[in-house]
Parts: structure tokens; C-alpha cells; sequence
């Protein structure tokens, strides 16, 4: 689960394919200009990501210090047929949830694709973006490739992916907001924090999602960014896509959660808020899957338990939510392209002379 630069990248994308069409209204030295402020202050963004990914390795490379490899390796493989069967039923219905991303930006943007297309082009395009990032290049390109053939152009493949990543971060802000309202009294002995920050916080999440809500239930909302515009679900469908939201992030929560070692002292709401967290350091890191800054963040959250332990689970998560989906979808897209080019040569066969 990481939409780390997502929406940024599908709007430039779809920048490019709009750029005639910006010149010739707002002139060219303008948009050349525009360009020339957004290049001066774009390394802003990608320093600050790198600090939080080198100060995130720095932080796991001491924590991890202390445990030796015959302590990691038991910990690894201490994981019961219990736990792992429960692991891989929760990754099968987050990815599930995933498949829901896209059909719910199919939806608004009034575009049938049959749902056996869209689960294979979502389950694929995220299972192998998380793994190798460069969400652009990787899930962009297997997205262009399957939707493409459902008569999708490429500025359409872009609303599509924007518009799932607004479904994310309000499923996010749902979960995160109620976690620390919740649970705030725990959270505050794991995270070091008051009790009053964590409702606080928690309570700003949630207004800004009910926010948002109204604001697009008044009328139909569109956003403008760069010339390109794009018309933002309806309050039925941003319901929609919060429900999708916190169903994904409930069940990659849930992964972890049961790999972790048993008679855990910590409740799932308290683990809840702790994940989000995790998750969120790592989508600002813009590393594949969070790596690194993921694994700092829960196992300084989890510091009350064996640090080998905690790490043991945190590799095998690694395996389920992202290797053995990653896997599984690079032999899907061979089936796919298999039975594509054998359909296209049946077709060349059957066609006239």
C-alpha cells in the first residue's frame, strides 16, 4: 500500500499530454515561465525525502545493531501455519480492496471496463509498483498496457490513477483520525506523546475528511493543476472510496499484525494508528514499499517487545504483502500477454486472404 508520488506524477503526466493546449491559452513564455519556478524549488521535496530515508536507515541500522543473525533467523521462521494462513487471507483482501480503487475512478469518470480487466490491471500494476517503485514507469506503464486495450487514453489512465489516490489518503485519514482518538492513551506511552496531541491530531484527520466531504457534496467540484482539469467524485462516491480506503488499510494492517509475535500486549486499534504512521513516513520517503523507514518507525513504536522478534515479522511481512504478490503478478501479465498474442494470431488466421 504506498501511493508515494502517485497523483504528483500522473498530473505531470497528463501535463504533457495537455501542453498545446496550455501554451495556446496561457502563451508560451508563461508556461515557461511557470516551469522555470516549479524546476527552482522541485529539489525541496526530493532533499527532504532523501534526509528522512537516510535518517530512518540511520535509526534502523542501531536498532537492529543488537540482534544477531541466529536470533533473526528464529525469528523469522517462528511463524506458526496459523499465522501464516491468517497473513495471506488479509493480503488477499487488501489487494482486493485494491481492485476497488480503480473501479470506483472508472465509475466517475463514466468508463466501463469489465471487472475481470480492471482486478488484473490494479492487482499487477500495484503489486509490482510497491515492490520496485518508480510508480510512473512501473504501475503507469502496466496500467497503460492493459487499459489501453479497453480503448483508455493515456490522459484518462492518468485521472484514473489520481482519483485512486484520493481514495487512499481518505481511507487514511478515517483510520488514523479514529486510532488516535481511540487509543490515545496508549499511543501516547509508545509514541512518547500527550494524550491531548494524539486526540487533537486525531481529531484534525477527521475534519479535514468530513471536510472534504462537504465541500464536494455543495456541487460538483473540480481541481485546475497546470492547465488540466479534473472533476472530483460526488459525495456517494467519495463514501465509496472512503469504505474501499479503510478496508485496505485495515487488512495491511491486519498482515502484520497476526505475524507479530503471539501474546502481543497491544490491541489492533493502538497497532492501527502505529501502521498509519509507518505508512505515511514511508510514502514521504518516496522508497519502494517505505523500505527502511517503515521498519524504523514500528520497530521504535514496538520498543517493549524483543527487538529479533519484531524484526522476524517485519521480514516476513515483507514476503507476503509484497514478494509473494509481486511474483504472482509478473506470472499473470505472462499468461495475459500470452493469451493476447494467440488470440491477435487466431485473428490474423481467420481474417481474409
Amino acid at each position: 500500500m504506498n501511493f508515494a508520488g502517485h497523483e504528483q506524477k500522473a498530473l505531470d503526466a497528463a501535463e504533457e499530454l495537455e501542453v498545446d493546449r496550455t501554451a495556446e491559452a496561457a502563451g508560451v513564455p508563461q508556461v515557461a515561465r511557470k516551469r522555470g519556478i516549479r524546476g527552482r524549488y522541485a529539489w525541496i521535496g526530493t532533499a527532504a525525502s532523501i534526509v528522512l530515508f537516510a535518517v530512518s536507515l540511520g535509526v534502523l541500522w542501531k536498532l537492529i545493531q543488537t540482534v544477531t543473525w541466529a536470533e533473526l533467523h528464529a525469528a523469522f521462521t517462528a511463524a506458526t501455519a496459523g499465522q501464516l494462513g491468517l497473513a495471506f487471507l488479509f493480503v488477499a483482501v487488501s489487494y482486493l480492496f485494491l481492485t476497488g480503487y480503480d473501479a470506483l475512478a472508472l465509475r466517475q469518470l463514466k468508463i466501463r471496463v469489465p471487472y475481470r480487466i480492471t482486478a488484473l490491471a490494479s492487482f499487477t500494476s500495484y503489486a509490482v509498483s510497491f515492490t520496485l517503485g518508480f510508480p510512473l514507469l512501473t504501475a503507469g506503464t502496466i496500467r497503460y498496457w492493459i487499459y489501453s486495450g479497453q480503448g483508455l487514453s493515456a490522459a484518462k489512465i492518468a485521472a484514473l490513477t489520481v482519483i485512486a489516490g484520493f481514495t487512499f489518503w481518505l481511507g487514511m485519514g478515517v483510520v488514523l483520525g479514529l486510532s488516535l482518538i481511540i487509543e490515545a492513551g496508549q499511543l501516547a506511552g509508545l509514541t512518547f506523546t500527550s494524550i491531548r496531541l494524539n486526540q487533537g491530531a486525531g481529531l484534525a484527520a477527521l475534519v479535514a475528511v468530513l471536510g472534504y466531504l462537504a465541500w464536494v457534496s455543495l456541487k460538483r467540484r473540480s481541481v485546475k493543476v497546470k492547465g488540466w482539469r479534473l472533476e472530483l467524485p460526488g459525495a456517494s462516491v467519495s463514501l465509496s472510496q472512503m469504505i474501499v480506503g479503510i478496508g485496505d488499510v485495515c487488512a495491511a494492517a491486519a498482515v502484520l499484525y497476526v505475524l507479530l509475535p503471539q501474546g502481543l500486549a497491544i490491541g489492533f486499534t493502538t497497532f492501527l494508528a502505529v501502521y498509519v504512521l509507518a505508512a505515511m513516513l514511508g510514502i514521504a520517503s518516496n522508497a519502494p514499499g517505505g523500505l527502511g523507514v517503515f521498519e524504523a518507525t514500528i520497530l521504535l513504536a514496538l520498543s517493549s517487545l524483543p527487538r529479533d522478534q519484531v524484526l522476524g515479522s517485519l521480514l516476513l511481512f515483507r514476503v507476503c504483502y509484497y514478494l509473494v504478490p509481486f511474483v504472482t503478478a509478473l506470472a499473470m501479465l505472462g499468461a495475459y500477454e500470452i493469451v493476447k498474442r494467440s488470440r491477435q494470431m487466431r485473428g490474423d488466421r481467420s481474417g481474409p486472404a
